[in-house]
């Protein structure tokens, strides 16, 4: 069993606690860990099989698009492109200015974004390990306190020492509002396309507007580096102080690919099963915005396979952990065995992984595919060669050189 032992905070920004716990405890968790490691590995094997299915899906849908895609004008509405993809280009118009309903902020954008942040204290956890001869570990449990400027509310009664850290409830979110009936030429922009328009700049706030939003906030406020802010110094926050600004997507050129139906913009959906529908801000070619989607596909398809991976990682070495938790008798020969494992679930997910996303791209494209794997098997021998490497030129010194415990 765990035995926790607080030892004191440090000036109220610092908490530190000694947890021991003991080789059976140790042993026992790991053994749930092997559980939770047979649910990852295969888990993380569906992940990744799914992420190149929708990579995979995603591309097929952007080639259909592109050579799908037609070009029209803002006016009129041609009634022989009904149903297809198109590509418009031209300037936007709005029936009036976007309004933000607490504070009365008004801008004729085509989207109007309020960020609210609070000086707040925020907990940060640091943890080291010790181990000791028999198998135990202690494990020092750091808790930091530091204040700043965040614009979600942190709630400080789950920090691990509340008293001197209290967090006030948080008055104002963020909060977001998008045109209802903005216009391209004569189509219809749905608020769904609008709200995933990448152009915000920072709205400009006069005096007056200001001052109301004291008296909203019923506290002193004054613009500061652009944004409101609410309370005494601002050179010297305090806990509970606000920052609000406002961004917005002006009324622009805008260029959008979506499907035409009757006189709106609407998504369109491809026979490899997605719907495209996108715009960018100024006038922009559709062979540039498919180009565009197409390097975000790459970007999440990578990123989401390194998670996959290192979920893998994780479950693997859950699995072998019992392995270093056993040698811990000995503190040295632990060490040991824990990088041992560490590498073997390393071999294991450079060999396992690339398998995965290699059978996956089979279906749909066999040379890459085929490429994959051969990668993943050129990866998963060089670690075993390397692991086999170290311990064979490791066997021999840690038996000559070992120290001898009664000479000392």
């Amino acid at each position: 069993m765990a035995e926790d032992e607080a030892s004191g905070a440090g000036a109220g920004d610092s908490v530190t606690e000694v947890g021991s716990q003991s080789w059976l405890s140790r042993l026992l968790g790991s053994l749930i860990g092997v559980l939770i490691g047979f649910l990852l590995v295969p888990g993380a094997g569906i992940g990744l099989w799914w992420n190149e299915g929708r990579a995979v899906q995603t591309a097929r849908s952007l080639a259909e698009g592109e050579g799908a895609v037609v070009e029209v004008g803002a006016n009129p509405v041609e009634s022989a492109n009904q149903g297809r993809l198109v590509h418009v280009t031209g300037p936007t118009s709005v029936a009036g200015p976007l309004r933000d309903g607490e504070f009365g902020v008004a801008v004729e954008a085509l989207r109007l974004v309020r960020k609210v942040e609070m000086y707040q204290w925020k907990e940060t956890k640091e943890e080291e390990t010790r181990n000791r001869i028999g198998g135990g570990q202690d494990t020092v449990t750091t808790y930091k306190y530091a204040k700043g400027w965040y614009d979600e509310a942190i709630e400080s009664q789950r920090f691990r020492e509340p008293r001197n850290h209290a967090n006030p409830a948080m008055p104002y979110r963020n909060s977001e509002s998008v045109q209802p009936s903005a216009r391209l030429g004569v189509f219809t922009i749905p608020q769904v396309l609008l709200g995933s328009l990448d152009d915000d700049r920072r709205l400009a706030l006069d005096e007056a507007t200001v001052d109301r939003m004291g008296r909203t906030l019923r506290r002193p406020a004054r613009l500061v580096d652009g944004v409101v802010f609410a309370g005494g110094d601002p050179l010297t926050p305090q806990v509970g102080d606000l920052r609000i600004g406002f961004t917005y997507a002006p009324v622009q050129t805008v260029s959008v690919i979506a499907a035409q139906s009757g006189s709106e913009l609407a998504p369109y959906q491809t026979r490899a099963g997605d719907r495209l529908h996108m715009i960018v801000a100024g006038n922009v070619p559709a062979a540039a915005m498919f180009k565009a989607a197409e390097d975000a596909n790459t970007a999440l398809t990578w990123i989401l396979r390194g998670v996959g991976a290192l979920v893998m990682f994780i479950g693997f070495a859950l699995v072998l952990r019992p392995l270093s938790v056993l040698a811990s008798l000995l503190p040295l020969l632990g060490d040991i065995v824990g990088a041992g494992t560490g590498l073997v679930s390393l071999t294991l997910t450079a060999l396992l992984a690339p398998i995965v996303i290699a059978v996956a791209w089979l279906a749909y494209r066999p040379i890459v595919g085929i490429a994959i794997l051969s990668v993943g098997l050129i990866v998963a021998f060089a670690f075993g060669r390397l692991s086999h490497r170290r311990a064979a030129g490791g066997a021999v010194p840690a038996a000559t050189a070992a120290p001898n415990p009664v000479s000392r």
